[in-house]
């Protein structure tokens, strides 16, 4: 009879304990220790800023080896808590980094509420917030295995990884454009740790909508990212003040709502932070853009942007919240710019402003792709996000191109290589009409690597090289990059080039640099001849 009186009293203190629990911050020896009162209770060093205990429903979820924090730590630190309306404010100042770093917690939600307040550059040039986890707990990374490192070997830099069935693994290909990348996280049984970027959270990032950067990695610990700058494919300069709020939850596995409410932190002194009632809008009519494209807008200056994406049939748009100032706006088909403007937004207002594309729209002979700023309708295209060039899963490089007869995602290359693949061939056929007019051969690329860029020759005729583009120091499409500057390259054709009947196109790249895929490149967005239209011209 002793047995149930022994598993009653275990099961009173087990409730007991719970029942004690409450929302607050404790301080210990060595750290602040946080309860939630929602079943998260984590641990932040007092020397460091660490987050070193992450313990949810009685599991522990922290590595055991590198803790989390901002960037990969940021060493001896000033750290101070208190509690600020009702709630828990973790305050550190970054030793010799100018930076400060927020950690805040709210009655009865397993979140860690986050904020990151920079004044210059951190060094060593990139800024992320990184979750080291226990893998065990939650195996799963974003996007599945295509940064799951176990048995691969790193085979370009530090980073990129081939595994022995051919396949290649990179924490580059688990990232997402920034204006679709509002929530991601790490999976396990029952279990999901996720960063929310709700709001204007990307506001102080630098790069515009169509960034990406990594967002989680599956080696010996689960690592979990949210990067605010870094210098992968890097398009501008950094941007200075908050960024945040954002946050990073714990789900039963659910992904959660990317709607956070975040507006508590105007009662929290935070450094930088902007309340809705000190920011406006713009909206408008933004037209011009045909189905079934989309119509995003951006908004930019030196110290912030934002962006949003127009109603597809009415072409009506509201800008987030934003910052007083004069803004560029920049509208796009997709991701291809199609007009710019000036506005300037002013708090507590809405101000009214219609944007239409200014795209000129001139005969076309035959096109391969479409002009958008993505190849993904291209051959690789639709894998390019996700794997290597080298990858086994992916079809060749270069080759051959039937005008009528191909189809660009089966035969034209998304990317071109001066040492690797080899150039694509284009042949088309053209009429009396064509042949006797001057053309205009239109090359749209949207990231360069080394210098790369079209090289040109139709029949006898050889294109004048067009200088290297704007360099962007950094790997480009081997580590799943599409995106940098975009040009677009023209050439004129002269009359009687061309000739009745079938002619070859030999697109290829002028640049150099080391061999196979870390060659002079480019990715293509499309590929159009422009001119007069005959009775025997393909469909464009």
């Amino acid at each position: 009879m002793k047995t149930p009186t022994i598993s009653v009293s275990i099961a009173g203190l087990f409730l007991a304990r719970f029942a004690d629990a409450a929302f607050g911050v404790t301080t210990k020896a060595n750290s602040f220790s946080v309860d939630t009162n929602a079943g998260l209770l984590f641990d932040v060093s007092r020397s460091t800023g660490d987050i070193t205990s992450l313990l949810y429903n009685g599991v522990q979820y922290q590595g055991t080896t590198k803790m989390t924090h901002i960037n990969s730590g940021l060493g001896s630190s000033k750290v101070t808590a208190d509690t600020v309306n009702g709630y828990v404010r973790i305050t550190i100042a970054g030793g010799s980094q100018p930076l400060t770093q927020y950690i805040v917690a709210k009655p009865g939600q397993p979140t860690i509420f986050l904020a990151t307040h920079i004044t210059g550059e951190i060094n060593p040039g990139e800024l992320r917030w990184l979750a080291r986890l226990k893998r065990t707990a939650v195996p799963t990374g974003w996007h599945g295995d295509v940064a799951t490192l176990d048995g691969c070997t790193a085979f370009e830099g530090k980073d990129t990884f081939k595994c022995p069935n051919g396949q290649t693994r990179c924490k580059m290909y688990t990232s997402d454009r920034f204006i679709d990348d509002q929530v991601h996280g790490v999976t396990g049984k029952n279990v999901g740790v996720w960063m929310i970027m709700p709001g204007v959270a990307y506001e102080t990032s630098s790069g515009g909508p169509f960034m990406r950067d990594i967002n989680s990695q599956s080696g010996d610990d689960q690592e979990l990212y949210w990067y605010m700058n870094s210098g992968h494919v890097r398009t501008e300069p950094w941007r200075f003040g908050l960024h945040g709020p954002y946050a990073m939850t714990f789900t039963n596995g659910t992904k959660p709502s990317p709607n956070l409410d975040t507006s508590f932190f105007s009662t929290l002194s935070i450094q930088g932070y902007v309340p809705s009632s000190q920011r406006g809008t713009v909206t408008g009519h933004a037209t011009g853009i045909p189905s079934p494209f989309q119509a995003v807008l951006h908004w930019n200056n030196t110290q912030a942007q934002y962006w949003t994406v127009a109603a597809p049939t009415t072409g009506l748009y509201t800008s987030p919240l934003m910052k007083p100032g004069t803004y560029t706006v920049t509208l796009y088909r997709n991701e291809f710019p199609v007009a710019k403007d000036t506005v300037s937004v002013t708090a507590g207002a809405t101000t009214p402003r219609n944007i239409t594309s200014t795209e000129s729209r001139p005969d076309v002979v035959w096109r391969v792709g479409e002009f958008d700023g993505q190849p993904f309708e291209l051959r690789n295209g639709d894998k390019i996000e996700r794997m290597h060039p080298a990858d086994v899963r992916m079809g060749p490089w270069g080759g051959n191109y039937t005008v009528g007869k191909s189809t660009p995602g089966k035969d034209f290359p998304m990317a071109l290589f001066a040492k690797e693949g080899g150039p694509v061939t284009v042949s088309f056929g053209v009429g009396a009409a064509q042949a006797a007019a001057e053309t205009v051969l239109r090359v749209g690329t949207t990231l360069s690597f080394k210098g790369g860029r079209p090289s040109v020759k139709v029949g006898g005729w050889t294109g004048k090289d067009p200088g290297a583009p704007t360099l962007i120091d950094s790997r480009g499409v081997t580590r799943g990059a599409y995106r940098g500057y975009g040009d677009v390259y023209t050439w004129k054709i002269p009359a009687g080039t061309l000739k009745v009947g079938t002619n070859t196109l030999t697109l290829g790249v002028h640049g150099s640099g080391d061999a196979a895929f870390l060659s002079a490149n480019y990715v293509v967005d499309a590929v159009e001849l422009q001119g007069p239209r005959g009775a025997d011209s393909p469909s464009v």
